[in-house]
């Protein structure tokens, strides 16, 4: 009978574990959540892109009524408002919660607003080339890819055809933040009658690019000056001996660099993948990691405000004591913050100075018209280069 009991508990224990087996189990996926059922969430994700994709064909229908409402204008440049697309950008930014981050969310309105605006007829963005320069990277980030890229041979070009009316647009690199200023480009604004009309912030990555992908191959590295005092200590500490050829853009120097095992070009990712090279390093080889060059967008006109505004202007003054003074005295007086001052000499006279000035707001509000009108009586000419929305980020 002894045995006969202990058979009898043996079932009773196994199945006392059972449920306590089942009940850890469940649980653990209460705690860690049900795994979910990988077609429903397909079938899920296939109606939100359909619903996505209805609302963006409206969107382009609403943007083509807008374009009816302003009547038939001459080109496509008279339909673009960069106040507006950079009003748009900052609600994105506004009323992201995430997961995906300000930046990815900024650049897929901007595509949507590219491609609306391109239904009446893109428009034609002059830039320095060739294909593959940080220049055409800075016109997709702020025209999109439906706008018409015009490489050109030199920033002076940019500006020639702009003033034409070949390109609506040019997009040119004015200062970076570890080189400081292009001057170049303040140069042509001297005689040039073009306005600013936006402005854009680009992160610059340099790679050394070859075609054999071999540091110990390299004898000569092609690149723009620019790029090459962005990488001096990396080159000073790795290439000591290699030939540096300075050339128009980095681009073109991507492009003689395809030529030959020996040679290399410093340059960005997408002239990497343009011309069939290869990242000698992985890594950006530029000093600073933080490399970032800020570029104009040159239009012919000025635009309305946008609620966040930089306005530049050129300053012609007198040779006089405390002449500098007198220039900046009425920004001061009236609130407005300076961003940024730059001196260059004015080509009328000799040891004549003219000044770049950066300002918070824009050339309608009352301060900026007080501020203005104060320095004309001080200055022997006051040029306004132009009023633009601040870049979103």
């Amino acid at each position: 009978m002894a045995a006969v009991k202990k058979t009898a508990k043996k079932p009773a224990r196994k199945a006392a574990a059972r449920p306590a087996a089942k009940g850890q189990a469940e649980a653990a996926r209460k705690r860690d959540g049900d795994a979910p059922d990988l077609a429903n969430v397909r079938a899920q994700i296939d109606a939100i892109d359909r619903q996505i994709q209805e609302l963006i064909s409206q969107r382009a229908r609403f943007a083509r009524q807008v374009g009816k409402a302003k009547g038939k204008l001459a080109a496509a440049v008279d339909y673009y408002r960069p106040e507006r697309e950079a009003q748009v950008l900052r609600m994105v930014v506004d009323r992201n919660q995430g997961p995906l981050s300000d930046e990815v969310l900024v650049h897929v309105f901007r595509e949507i607003m590219s491609a609306c605006l391109a239904q009446q007829e893109p428009l034609k963005i002059g830039y320095l080339g060739p294909e593959g320069t940080f220049s055409q990277q800075a016109v997709l980030k702020h025209f999109g890819r439906s706008a018409h890229g015009l490489p050109l041979g030199s920033i002076e070009e940019v500006f020639q055809e702009v003033e034409a009316g070949n390109a609506d647009f040019g997009v040119v690199p004015v200062e970076n933040s570890g080189q400081g200023t292009i001057q170049v480009t303040l140069d042509m604004f001297l005689t040039s009658p073009l306005k600013i009309c936006g402005e854009v912030e680009l992160k610059v990555h340099q790679y050394l690019l070859s075609r054999s992908g071999r540091i110990e191959d390299i004898e000569r590295i092609y690149a723009h000056p620019q790029a090459f005092a962005q990488t001096a200590g990396w080159l000073r500490a790795n290439l000591p001996r290699a030939e540096k050829i300075p050339v128009s853009s980095n681009a073109e120097g991507a492009r003689r660099a395809r030529n030959a095992d020996d040679a290399a070009a410093i340059a960005g990712e997408s002239a990497a993948h343009v011309y069939g090279l290869k990242k000698v390093i992985m890594r950006p080889i530029q000093d600073d990691k933080d490399n970032t060059t800020r570029f104009l967008v040159i239009g012919r006109r000025l635009f309305p405000p946008s609620g966040h505004d930089r306005t530049s202007i050129l300053v012609f003054i007198h040779d006089k004591p405390g002449a500098l003074f007198d220039v900046l005295s009425p920004f001061a007086r009236h609130g407005i913050s300076m961003n940024r001052i730059e001196s260059r000499p004015s080509h009328q006279a000799k040891w004549e100075y003219a000044f770049f000035i950066d300002l918070a707001g824009h050339v309608e509000d009352e301060a900026m018209k007080k501020a203005l009108a104060e320095l004309e009586r001080h200055a022997a000419q006051v040029k306004v280069l132009g009023s633009y929305p601040v870049a979103v980020p």
